[in-house]
């Protein structure tokens, strides 16, 4: 048998942050949006909504693909977008969904707002 160290080594590289993040993003709905805090939160690490910010912007080349456009911040402004190489690449892709986007913000964003923590079952 293997080394049960290194086989915890190997199920902790394939079960990191990032990707509980990607899962999480993976769910939220075509035409809802939800904030980096909200998955932060969700995962039970309601402080670390940067690092779930990180974690969209390197979710670029991820396999199955992950809806980063749906992710804004608390008040729904579009502060990821320069991650996605065109200036208004994210709202393109709001829009496509039917997400109306003004001055960088989403419109009725409590509306379309989707919490994980409500949403989801742990």
């Amino acid at each position: 048998m293997a080394n049960p160290k290194e086989h915890l080594k190997d199920l902790t590289k394939k079960h990191s942050f990032f990707e509980d993040v990607w899962d999480v993003a993976r769910q939220i709905p075509k035409g809802r949006v939800t904030s980096y805090g909200a998955i932060a939160n969700y995962l039970g690490t309601k402080m670390s909504a940067r690092m779930v910010g990180w974690a969209m912007g390197a979710c670029v080349n991820v396999k199955p693909k992950v809806p980063a456009h749906r992710v804004v911040n608390r008040v729904g402004l579009l502060s990821g977008k320069m991650h996605f190489g065109l200036p208004d690449e994210m709202q393109k892709r709001l829009e496509k969904e039917k997400i109306k986007v003004e001055n960088d913000k989403v419109v009725d964003f409590e509306k379309l707002f989707w919490d994980p923590a409500k949403e989801l079952v742990l």
